[in-house]
């Protein structure tokens, strides 16, 4: 369920944030930030489906999983393939978010 969840939350939160970007930076309509507020709606609410004691512990383990969506959002909607700092960078992130779930807690 926490994949699940940090899954959506980043595409949500990717998909609200290029909105934005899309206005401000591309010229696109404002009728963009529509649905860009709506994703952003959706991507706080599936970081509420995050079993976790401490909403920032929560929030620091979902950065590994934004910094990859981010990247597969880049190749994948604007056609800039990630290079191999772009892939090591993620990988460490991944892990730094996999000993901030799985760590133990006592």
């Amino acid at each position: 369920m926490t994949l699940l969840a940090y899954s959506v939350a980043a595409i949500a939160e990717i998909a609200g944030c290029f909105a934005f970007w899309h206005v401000v930076r591309g010229a696109g309509s404002p009728w963009w930030l529509v649905p860009g507020f709506a994703s952003l709606a959706v991507f706080a609410g599936a970081l509420t489906l995050v079993d976790s004691a401490a909403a920032g512990r929560a929030f620091a383990a979902y950065g590994g999983i934004y910094i990859v969506g981010s990247l597969a959002w880049m190749w994948g909607v604007e056609g800039v393939r990630p290079d191999r700092y772009d892939s090591v960078g993620a990988a460490l992130c991944l892990a730094g978010a996999a000993v901030i779930v799985f760590g133990p807690r006592g």
